[in-house]
């Protein structure tokens, strides 16, 4: 193992949720198909990105859903392979118009300016984690304060869930305050699947506790390494895990 670890909010899910899971995805880096729904969120964040090279009053639900089209075009030139999974492209690219329709419910786009968006956050927690990830957006208003806003294209999560659905969030939100000194005022995942928002003002308490847990996760994943001790944990989440036909908590 190199170090330092090189982890982002996605990979440090991946072994929390199963350190078997993170074994075969990440020190194994055993192939996996195309997931629908993944490359489905891939083709709206791509418009909803580029919506915002828009002038203001341009940002409408017509400007988006117009962008589809090529914007799908240009997904499948890079990843050839999704014309095998896409197997009606209307009903993909009307699945993907609905989606952006409900963002428009939920927020105005004309109304303000996205400072930032896909930026990369990086830092040095300790000599053994380096941490970074992408923001889908980062907005600086006027006066300073800052949001960090995430889309999801699947549904919110069921009471008492919301917590862990803001960890990535709080990872970023980290990243930020470490590098720039400014607490996030407000951490908002924007649920496309059903309309819904999940909203968060973090403290710098919650930012502390989310680096203690960290660095935590990075001594747990040293000793992984070191020991090649992968357990299992199986939970839901097995029935959407690829690998479940390979992994020994499902075929002793």
């Amino acid at each position: 193992m190199e170090l330092p670890l090189r982890l982002s909010p996605s990979r440090i899910s991946d072994f929390n949720n199963c350190p078997q899971h993170y074994k075969y995805r990440v020190v194994d880096q055993l192939p996996e198909p195309p997931s629908i729904d993944a490359e489905r969120g891939t083709l709206v964040h791509t418009v909803l990105h580029d919506l915002f090279e828009s002038p203001a009053a341009e940002r409408t639900p017509e400007t988006a859903i117009g962008l589809l089209p090529s914007r799908w075009l240009d997904q499948l030139e890079a990843k050839p392979d999704l014309a095998k999974i896409v197997t009606n492209e209307k009903e993909w690219l009307d699945r993907a118009s609905a989606l952006l329709q409900v963002y428009f419910q939920l927020e105005d786009p004309s109304k303000f300016e996205a400072t930032h968006r896909e930026i990369h956050l990086e830092n040095n927690l300790s000599e053994k984690l380096y941490l970074h990830g992408y923001v889908d957006r980062l907005d600086v208003a006027p006066t300073g304060e800052v949001r960090i806003i995430d889309y999801k294209t699947g549904k919110s999560p069921k009471p008492g869930w919301e917590e862990k659905a803001l960890f990535q969030l709080r990872v970023y939100a980290l990243l930020y305050w470490k590098n720039h000194g400014v607490l996030t005022r407000l951490l908002q995942l924007i649920y496309l699947g059903d309309g819904k928002v999940v909203r968060s003002q973090p403290t710098i308490a919650d930012l502390e506790s989310t680096e203690k847990m960290l660095l935590q996760i990075a001594r747990d994943l040293e000793a992984s390494y070191e020991k090649d001790y992968w357990p299992t944990k199986t939970s839901r989440l097995c029935d959407w895990c690829h690998f479940k036909t390979i992994c020994p908590a499902h075929n002793s």
